[in-house]
């Protein structure tokens, strides 16, 4: 299993993209604006869509891609989401007055896009890639993901403000199922900024620190940051560094462009 990093920013800046990444060529995983790295036909490779939560730093390219290929599509894009999610797509974006209602146009029957909920716990198949649905406290209703690949699973926190022992137990379970190939986690805030992070339900490095703690000395897979925000990037990656513990490998994920999992 290939994986792209397309975005991995808290926010846009010159060379910075907001959370996607696309698995194999057909699923892509959030729909920040690092999709608009995509070529055209890239685009219309993509068959299924999840998202962790409604946040527009998550789903700002969606109505744009759908946009750019749905008349191109041969089938409806299948977009996958807790149903709060959901709610607030048709709300919020596909309501006519932000975007078309692309759920229904160009026709009820053939529409660019079909909205498919999910829950937390669920297990599915997209693209021929085991996923499970992970938990995850965020300050909307959210959620993480996991993929497993030939090497073992890829894990995504999603956005987080951590506290969450649902979240480790299953990634404990999946270190017993197959192994763990990466751990994807956000850490948004640097240290001096852990109020904002803890109102938010983000992470900071020391909040990062305490949740790895449920770890245990056991896990030796890499862990990569991501949702850095860009003008706190580097102040943030040098906390997450001295924190560093010989368990684990921590990389700065802007420095990764694909992994093979």
């Amino acid at each position: 299993m290939k994986l792209r990093v397309l975005g991995c920013s808290g926010a846009i800046a010159q060379g910075c993209r907001t959370t996607s990444f696309l698995l194999g060529e057909q699923l892509l995983v959030d729909a920040g604006t690092g999709v608009g790295e995509l070529r055209m036909d890239e685009l219309l490779a993509i068959e299924h869509v999840l998202l962790t939560h409604s946040h527009l730093d998550h789903i700002a390219a969606l109505p744009l891609m759908l946009d750019a290929v749905g008349a191109h599509r041969q089938r409806p894009l299948q977009v996958y989401a807790l149903p709060e999610t959901l709610a607030a797509l048709r709300q919020h974006i596909f309501n006519d007055t932000i975007w078309p209602d692309f759920t229904r146009l160009p026709t009820p029957a053939q529409p660019f896009v079909q909205l498919q909920p999910l829950a937390v716990g669920q297990q599915l198949q997209l693209a021929g890639i085991d996923i499970e649905v992970l938990p995850a406290r965020h300050s909307v209703p959210a959620v993480g993901y996991a993929a497993r690949g030939s090497q073992g699973w890829w894990i995504y926190s999603g956005d987080t403000g951590g506290e969450e022992p649902a979240f480790w137990q299953r990634v404990h379970a999946l270190m017993r199922a197959g192994g763990v190939a990466a751990l994807f986690i956000e850490t948004a805030f640097s240290n001096q900024e852990q109020a904002l992070a803890r109102i938010s339900r983000h992470l900071a490095p020391a909040s990062l620190a305490r949740e790895l703690q449920h770890l245990g000395v056991g896990a030796t897979f890499p862990i990569y940051i991501t949702h850095a925000k860009p003008r706190e990037s580097q102040r943030i990656m040098r906390e997450v560094q001295e924190l560093e513990q010989n368990a684990f490998t921590l990389i700065d994920l802007q420095t990764v462009d694909a992994l093979l999992l």
